[in-house]
């Protein structure tokens, strides 16, 4: 069964205005499924996970063109990014939109290509995996979060509640369609195998790993750092690995949709912020997987539950931005006082600051932190903790409580 995704519209929307569109994204969260679902009839398909495909892709990227033509889907460009060029010349010859649908899995090998070819030709849109609202069927409802009162209630009266066992459940079983969607799939078969077919060997090989087992040692040692600031040296040294190893391979999590960098808000008024980025895991049945989670009501009686509800919010919230074709405005705010803020969303020039907690009882201490921006001058609107509240309930006079039945 499909299920109809956010960005199907905006998809459709940049596909009329550019000729050619690239769907990013790691492995399994839907990107052919959504193009096809989106496509007229009458545009062809081909993937270059076909070696026979991929081997007259690379070899004749002229005859490819001539042979599969237009208006068309390729499934996999970035292992044949010898077509970009060739594209780009069909585009400046026809010069209409919809032509070229691509859709990339491993976008950083990517992105020199489009940007020496295909500047100004391209629409580029990031999809993740379900979202809470497209596993609801509440798509067309769907829009960036802003933590306004009335925005919370417009979304709590199509969201529903949602209770912790039923939370944890979602975190721990994770987003990724395949599994997302059928509870009769082995979890742990499933995610082991997306280790070894997609993180072991796809990124295993960009990032030229030659030590399986080190590489595998440090996905792990990643995703027990969701929701932290990450320490390179201490990430190298529980994996053994160098520092500068870490680093590659980090960025390459990151660029290939496994991980996400929450950057920190900082101005140059002020060298007190801590400037170190945050780290996410993107799909938290991963990282329970890799972190060795075997069922939900364990990792949610566990130690770290904390950290995975935040990283789950701030999946969903990546979500709403990203699946409507917007940029996330994310920040987090530390500074060397001890004062922290788990996000910070940007809209409009007005700060929206948010706490996550596990708790069904918040209370004003939890939102103390708040007053720190205000001492940095900065524009503030409503603001909260997203929790396990039941009903949204004020805190102060700009704060509330907010159930993450919200999200």
């Amino acid at each position: 069964m499909y299920i109809p995704r956010t960005l199907e519209a905006y998809v459709k929307k940049a596909a009329r205005r550019m000729p050619v569109l690239l769907v990013t994204g790691a492995r399994q969260v839907g990107k052919t499924t959504l193009l096809r679902h989106a496509a007229a009839r009458g545009r062809a398909y081909v993937t270059l996970d076909d070696p026979l495909i991929l081997q007259l892709a690379r070899n004749d990227p002229a005859l490819f063109v001539q042979r599969f033509r237009p208006p068309i889907l390729i499934d996999e460009i970035q292992y044949a990014p010898g077509l970009l060029p060739h594209i780009k010349m069909i585009v400046d010859e026809e010069r209409k939109p919809g032509l070229f649908w691509l859709t990339g899995s491993q976008h950083f090998h990517l992105m020199k290509g489009i940007s020496e070819s295909l500047a100004g030709r391209v629409g580029i849109v990031r999809l993740l995996g379900l979202s809470r609202r497209e596993l609801l069927l509440r798509t067309p409802t769907t829009s960036p979060f802003v933590p306004s009162p009335a925005a919370i209630r417009k979304r709590m009266s199509s969201g529903g509640k949602l209770g912790l066992g039923a939370l944890f459940d979602l975190i721990w079983r994770g987003s990724l369609p395949a599994i997302a969607t059928d509870k009769r799939t082995d979890w742990s078969l499933f995610y082991g195998s997306y280790v070894q077919t997609y993180l072991q060997r796809d990124v295993r090989d960009l990032a030229r790993v030659g030590d399986e087992t080190a590489f595998l040692r440090f996905l792990r040692a990643t995703a027990a750092r969701t929701a932290q600031l990450v320490n390179i040296a201490d990430l190298a040294r529980d994996a053994d690995v160098a520092p500068n190893t870490a680093k590659h391979w980090l960025s390459i999590l990151e660029a290939s949709g496994v991980v996400y960098w929450l950057e920190p808000w900082h101005a140059n008024v002020t060298k007190r912020l801590v400037k170190t980025p945050k780290l996410y895991v993107l799909d938290t049945g991963l990282c329970a997987y890799l972190t060795g989670w075997s069922t939900a009501r364990a990792l949610e009686a566990g130690a770290f539950a904390g950290a995975m509800l935040e990283t789950w919010v701030v999946g969903e919230l990546l979500k709403s931005y990203w699946h409507n074709g917007v940029d996330a405005p994310f920040y987090y705010y530390r500074d060397r006082d001890s004062k922290e803020i788990d996000l910070l969303i940007l809209r409009d020039g007005v700060f929206h600051p948010l706490e996550i907690k596990k708790s069904a009882a918040p209370s004003r201490d939890d939102v103390r932190s708040f007053q720190s921006l205000r001492r940095l001058g900065v524009p503030i609107g409503a603001g909260g903790v997203i929790c396990l509240v039941a009903d949204l309930l004020p805190l102060t006079a700009d704060t509330h409580a907010i159930p993450v039945g919200a999200l």
